[in-house]
């Protein structure tokens, strides 16, 4: 049997501390900044990609809402506004956009409709901006022809390019 005796005079181990030193937590703070400088503006990119995606098919669905109201109330031709989806003159024409759209704003974009005069109106024109520099880069617009332009840094019109 053995038996160790200490006695006070003699060298004392060295407990271990348990958890991280100042450095090691220092290198995970600088890997993780590291790692979000690299994604945050990819992200961002990919958001501003995903808002424009969503204003290009809203237009799409707003120029197949035109021509639904335009069959559904002949007498009127198309709206003079995005808001004659909702309440709108002809009960035969609501319900025809999406609640969201309807309301001018979605994805980080505003949508403005305007109609052409007369009765009926045989016009329209439909412009997509985006709600701030985050939101988007490019401004969309279309009419009656269902071609959709954009243009970059400011509002779009007919005689910008075409949405391939």
């Amino acid at each position: 049997m053995r038996r160790d005796y200490k006695f006070g005079g003699g060298r004392s181990e060295r407990s271990k501390a348990a958890g991280f030193s100042l450095i090691e937590l220092l290198i995970v703070v600088a890997i993780i900044l590291i790692i979000a400088a690299i994604a945050i503006p990819n992200f961002i990119k990919s958001r501003m990609a995903a808002n424009e995606a969503s204003a290009v098919n809203s237009i799409r669905a707003i120029n197949t809402s035109e021509v639904a109201f335009a069959s559904a109330c002949p007498a009127l031709g198309f709206t003079t506004t995005i808001a004659d989806f909702g309440a709108g003159p002809c009960p035969n024409g609501q319900n025809l956009l999406d609640a969201q759209l309807v309301t001018g704003t979605k994805a980080g974009y505003t949508f403005l409709l305007s109609g052409g005069s007369g009765t009926p109106v045989s016009t329209y024109g439909v412009n997509a901006n985006p709600l701030s520099a985050s939101s988007g880069s490019r401004y969309f617009f279309s009419d009656q022809t269902g071609v959709i332009h954009y243009k970059t840094g400011a509002a779009a019109d007919a005689t910008d390019s075409a949405v391939q």
